[in-house]
């Protein structure tokens, strides 16, 4: 039985329709970068995907009374940083990926150079979303957002994750528990603690509860992403698996066990849940998603 469905089946994500307004959002705004192959590329990075980043901002920005017309902004924002992030973590020098959702990945389709700025490109656009005069109502607020934005992406958050992966790699002795759990925190955690916080944020609010749940919600995220380099499909996964295991890789499920790592995703989930209770049912989307991020297959 998936974990977070009692009926067995696995959990769906739902909510399509805010995947749709955040892809048709993103197209507009590309659309101003014409065709040349680094537009054409930052579309191609930008398109498909599950949208989890950007659901959590636009119903955290709901919990808040946000409008999703100013919410979308900075959810295309963090869809755009996500993008930059799996353009250069697919990079030969990275992880050297030739496959992403199931398409070849930007540099095989063009090249490393093309790849290299197309990132570049995405990961300015993601802070000139986040600053855009028409998302939060406030200056204040805009720019936490992009000051906040910049914490999470940087060398305190995200690369300071991806530094501490592509060290292990060859260090002279797997990671702890506790070392993979702080550098997943910043690899994985930080743009998903960003994206849940953006609403409060908006409405210049206390960000302590839903900061609670993004932290449980990106442990379990990424545990569950060990855990379908494990067992999972390359088709369903639209990636390629079973590398880390390939390359010695110390992960969740090498240190805990497949049972123990699944369970533990459960109990960060449940976390993950309570720490939404003040919200009360506005909240059951989130707790939804939550449940989704572990019964999931890609």
């Amino acid at each position: 039985m998936e974990h977070g469905d009692r009926a067995g089946a696995p959990v769906s994500l739902g909510e399509s329709g805010q995947a749709a307004r955040v892809q048709e959002h993103l197209d507009r705004v590309l659309d101003a970068f014409g065709d040349g192959a680094v537009a054409q590329a930052m579309r191609y990075a930008c398109s498909g995907g599950k949208r989890i980043r950007a659901r959590l901002v636009l119903d955290g920005a709901r919990l808040h009374d946000i409008p999703e017309a100013r919410a979308l902004w900075p959810a295309c924002a963090i869809e755009a940083m996500h993008a930059y992030s799996l353009v250069h973590d697919d990079l030969p020098c990275m992880d050297d990926d030739d496959l992403r959702r199931g398409q070849p990945t930007v540099h095989i389709r063009w090249d490393e150079a093309t790849a290299v700025l197309t990132g570049d490109a995405l990961q300015a656009l993601a802070f000139e979303l986040a600053a855009h005069p028409d998302g939060a109502a406030t200056a204040q607020a805009r720019a936490d957002l992009a000051l906040s934005l910049a914490r999470a992406a940087g060398g305190q958050g995200m690369v300071l994750g991806q530094a501490l992966d592509i060290a292990a790699e060859t260090a002279d002795r797997p990671l702890t528990l506790d070392e993979i759990t702080h550098l997943q925190a910043g690899k994985t955690g930080a743009l998903i603690e960003w994206a849940a916080c953006a609403g409060p944020r908006m409405a210049l609010a206390d960000t302590a509860p839903l900061a609670a749940y993004a932290a449980a919600l990106g442990l379990a995220f990424q545990i569950q992403d060990d855990v379908i380099d494990v067992i999972g499909d390359a088709a369903a996964a639209g990636k390629a698996v079973g590398k880390d295991a390939a390359a010695g890789k110390a992960t969740f499920v090498s240190l805990l066990g497949l049972d123990e790592a699944r369970a533990r995703a459960a109990s960060l989930v449940d976390r993950a849940c309570d720490a939404l209770s003040g919200y009360g049912d506005d909240a059951e989307s989130l707790r939804a998603l939550a449940r989704f991020v572990i019964s999931r297959h890609s």
